[in-house]
């Protein structure tokens, strides 16, 4: 069972339509893919379209009541299996503090799952909240990998400088260098910045550095609106090309 954690401390990056549209490039192949919202805002919930108010039936209740994640799994079409979040999410951190129990637990609500799930090639995405706390943490001990999305723009370059400081912190914790890799999304080939960007983020990450973009494309904005994927909505359009693209490249360096 791979596991894919896709975060990074800024929002607006395309984390969510990163998690959903890697899920649905590995669906295409007949990849066995399980994605998980960890975000209170439950975006990729939403876009399912179908998951949303239950909070005995969300990633809450897995905190909360110690519900199996299996328990918890519902069908995507398209895309495989989605574990829904909740917006009461938020409460995670306060009620449940930042001891060592609290933060392995999705890790081993993960290897709970795996005992008995019989796809042993399954993927599981997690898309993680927009900041550091339980929940991102949770994402990021149970994780193989990150998948840091970063959009191309000054800021985002900071944020994307600021999270190699923060994973570097956590790893004397984790034992272990967190294994991640930086795509950069929305660019925009009419605007030197992106190319800028580009570069100096090259320098700074090296081979962390994926070599695919993420083009900005009018289809992958509209996808979500649509409760589609960008291979459903659109499967000729750049931004198909794209995923498909990083799917391949990321196969390739053995991240998947």
């Amino acid at each position: 069972m791979a596991r894919i954690a896709v975060f990074n401390q800024k929002g607006g990056v395309g984390k969510t339509t990163t998690a959903l549209n890697l899920g649905a490039a590995l669906a295409r192949l007949d990849r066995s893919v399980l994605l998980i919202d960890l975000d209170p805002q439950a975006h990729l919930s939403s876009i399912h379209g179908q998951a949303l108010g239950n909070v005995a039936a969300s990633t809450f209740a897995f905190y909360r009541d110690n519900t199996p994640l299996a328990a918890l799994e519902i069908d995507w079409t398209g895309v495989g299996r989605l574990i829904p979040a909740h917006a009461e999410l938020i409460r995670v951190d306060s009620v449940f503090g930042k001891g060592p129990n609290i933060l392995n637990r999705l890790n081993q609500g993960l290897n709970d799952l795996s005992a008995i799930t019989p796809e042993s090639e399954r993927t599981v995405i997690i898309d993680c909240c927009p900041f550091l706390g339980v929940l991102s943490l949770n994402a990021v001990f149970a994780a193989e990998r990150l998948l840091i999305p970063v959009a191309s723009d000054f800021l985002s370059l900071r944020g994307a400088m600021q999270m190699e400081k923060t994973l570097t912190a956590i790893e004397p914790v984790l034992k272990r260098r967190v294994g991640r890799s930086y795509l950069m999304t929305r660019f925009d080939r009419r605007r030197n910045m992106s190319f800028e960007i580009q570069r100096r983020m090259r320098e700074h990450f090296g081979e962390d550095l994926c070599e695919t973009v993420i083009s900005e494309n009018v289809a992958v904005a509209e996808a979500p609106s649509v409760n589609l994927d960008i291979f459903s909505h659109a499967e000729t359009s750049r931004g198909a090309q794209d995923y498909a693209a990083l799917l391949d490249e990321m196969t390739g360096k053995g991240f998947l």
